[in-house]
């Protein structure tokens, strides 16, 4: 009986490297298949040491990533997708900020770049494989309907799975997680035995070490920072350097903390005031991705999360209509912020989730 092949996105990190070396172990035909997503030449004002997933270092990544597969017997191809990822997650990266929202790329890139765009040239390329694996924290469960659902990690403080949300049952469906029952700690044990990195080094999962201006080829543009008034308290340099929430860097005193409340790009305007008026008590969101249901014909009760570094949230959602899921919390939510993602839990199985576009503010 022939192995069953599995592509690995592997980075060159502990945790794709654990991943391949596991899957080799349990008897799959193993290839490794690194992303080269930075483009020649572009500027770079970031910290090099950073270790940020967008950086002129993927040279020295990739490298690793060789020698990582050349220890496991394995073969290792890279592919350029640096053309693609500038269109469609830098894209949709300059759009959000510009319209005064705050996106997520990480969860933009996996959906359309490193579980598709990276699978589908894999296979133009003519390389063999019937699954497709990586070594994000998560799981996959095929429940009764058929339906093919996320779950949270074991490991709950690595839990990956609001960054994946968005994979479609096709990608699910074809789709290994193996260190998704496993620790990091286990992980990292591993990885020291197997000599792929020193023991205790340290790892980012920043996007871009560098300042967002960068990414988003725009000149400065001053305005007016105010309250909720309209009076003017500061100046600002362009609404696209704040996000909702935010309360540093504002450069303005007063009797307590401030917070950006609210970012008017049509008046070029950054609203700030106090904790209580960061509140919000709903959000609707569109954009929809179904996991375990394709549909949620009443009212159910569940918990959501608003940002990958939040905990989950308990609230009730329906469906308003075709095209968009409401979801009103128990207890009041700060700062919700549209453009970042609403993802729905029923404990630990992910139901579905979208794009954050509308508020409700705590009256």
């Amino acid at each position: 009986m022939a192995l069953k092949k599995v592509l690995v996105g592997m980075s060159g990190g502990i945790d794709s490297s654990v991943a391949a070396f596991l899957l080799k172990k349990q008897g799959y035909e193993v290839t490794g298949v690194t992303m080269a997503i930075w483009k020649e030449g572009r500027e770079f004002h970031g910290d090099l040491s950073a270790n940020s997933c967008f950086a002129p270092t993927e040279t020295k990544d990739i490298e690793h990533t060789a020698e990582i597969c050349r220890q496991l017997g394995i073969e290792h191809r890279v592919l350029d997708i640096s053309s693609l990822y500038e269109e469609v997650v830098l894209g949709n990266f300059r759009s959000e900020y510009l319209n005064g929202r705050t996106p997520n790329p990480c969860v933009w890139c996996n959906q359309k770049i490193k579980f598709g765009a990276m699978v589908q040239r894999a296979r133009e390329e003519g390389i063999d494989f019937d699954c497709f694996a990586t070594g994000h924290y998560a799981r996959i469960k095929q429940m009764e309907n058929g339906r093919y659902a996320l779950m949270r990690s074991l490991d709950a403080k690595k839990d990956q799975s609001y960054f994946l949300y968005r994979l479609s049952q096709e990608q699910l469906a074809m789709t290994l997680f193996p260190l998704g029952n496993m620790t990091k700690a286990e992980v990292r044990k591993i990885d020291v035995e197997l000599g792929f990195h020193p023991e205790g080094m340290t790892e980012s999962q920043d996007f871009y070490s560098g300042p967002y201006s960068d990414l988003l080829d725009v000149k400065p543009k001053v305005g007016n920072i105010v309250d909720k008034d309209g009076k003017v308290l500061g100046h600002h340099n362009g609404v696209w350097n704040y996000t909702i929430g935010q309360r540093k860097g504002l450069g303005i005193g007063a009797s307590r903390p401030l917070y950006v409340t609210e970012l008017r790009v049509d008046r070029n305007e950054v609203v700030v005031g106090f904790e209580e008026d960061t509140k919000d008590v709903a959000v609707t969101a569109s954009s929809l991705v179904w996991g375990a249901v394709d549909s949620i014909p009443s009212e159910m009760e569940v918990s959501a999360k608003i940002r990958s570094a939040s905990p989950a949230i308990e609230c009730s959602v329906s469906q308003s209509d075709s095209e968009s899921i409401t979801a009103r919390f128990k207890v009041p939510v700060k700062a919700a912020t549209c453009g970042q993602s609403l993802v729905v839990y029923k404990d630990d199985v992910i139901l579905c989730g979208g794009i954050i576009d509308e508020k409700v503010r705590l009256s």
